[in-house]
């Protein structure tokens, strides 16, 4: 993310947008946004004063900064708080901050880097709606791992394990790589040590007498009353990893 945002030099390779090199920081930085998952802003200054600190500093227009400033604001719902210091924002309001900041020269690629960390479920997923909005008119590249975040806004992609690409395509595509493989079992509890021993065990509910696991196998479980489930995306982001572990033992 911080390679996409031209914040740092790659150590090989060559990314490109719309012909114009990476390397060629003056034409790229102005068709970028980025928010980084921390961020730091000025706790005293409020919010109007920090949207128009950093347009002062990005040599964004006065005129365009009196129309562009309080549209944006009010995207992100923080009109209302045009006034409020920034060391008393929730970190929601943080987040949506940061977005808007990172629209400030209107891009035409949002790099967003892990912006639910430390977010109750309703921002995030309020957040999410948000970045929504701002895709119809733009790339949004988003970093995360809360696959069930991504699955429920991206229409793409990406997964890497330390640099490397271990999946790339429609998400849809993702929960296929699971499919048959997905399975419900119901575990006496006094079974249940020896089961976590013998299944990649994805989630567990516990019940009175016994617990509800959902496992990844290759072949139907013998035991337990397996049933065969849907597969999502997130499961097929755990088969992955699962496949990588069994690479690394051999």
């Amino acid at each position: 993310m911080r390679i996409l945002s031209t914040l740092l030099k790659p150590s090989a390779g060559k990314i490109t947008f719309d012909s114009i090199s990476l390397e060629e920081t003056k034409r790229i930085r102005p068709l970028i946004g980025y928010l980084p998952q921390e961020f730091s802003l000025y706790p005293d200054m409020s919010v109007l004063e920090i949207m128009r600190y950093l347009a002062a500093i990005s040599k964004i227009p006065v005129e365009i900064q009196r129309e562009r400033i309080p549209n944006l604001l009010q995207q992100v719902n923080l009109w209302e708080h045009q006034k409020t210091k920034v060391r008393k924002l929730s970190g929601g309001m943080k987040r949506r901050l940061g977005i808007a900041q990172a629209l400030l020269n209107n891009p035409k690629v949002l790099i967003v880097d892990e912006p639910t960390a430390h977010l109750d479920p309703e921002e995030r997923l309020r957040f999410y709606n948000l970045l929504d909005e701002f895709s119809s008119d733009r790339v949004v590249i988003v970093s995360s791992h809360i696959v069930a975040d991504i699955e429920s806004v991206c229409a793409k992609v990406a997964v890497l394990d330390s640099g490397r690409l271990l999946y790339a395509g429609a998400i849809d595509k993702l929960a296929e790589i699971a499919r048959g493989k997905v399975y419900e079992l119901m575990i006496p509890k006094n079974k249940l040590a020896a089961a976590k021993q013998d299944y990649y065990i994805l989630s567990s509910q516990g019940h009175l007498s016994d617990t509800k696991i959902r496992v990844l196998a290759d072949s139907v479980p013998a035991a337990f009353c397996p049933v065969s489930c849907v597969p999502t995306a997130q499961d097929g982001y755990m088969e992955l990893l699962r496949l990588l572990e069994k690479r690394v033992k051999i």
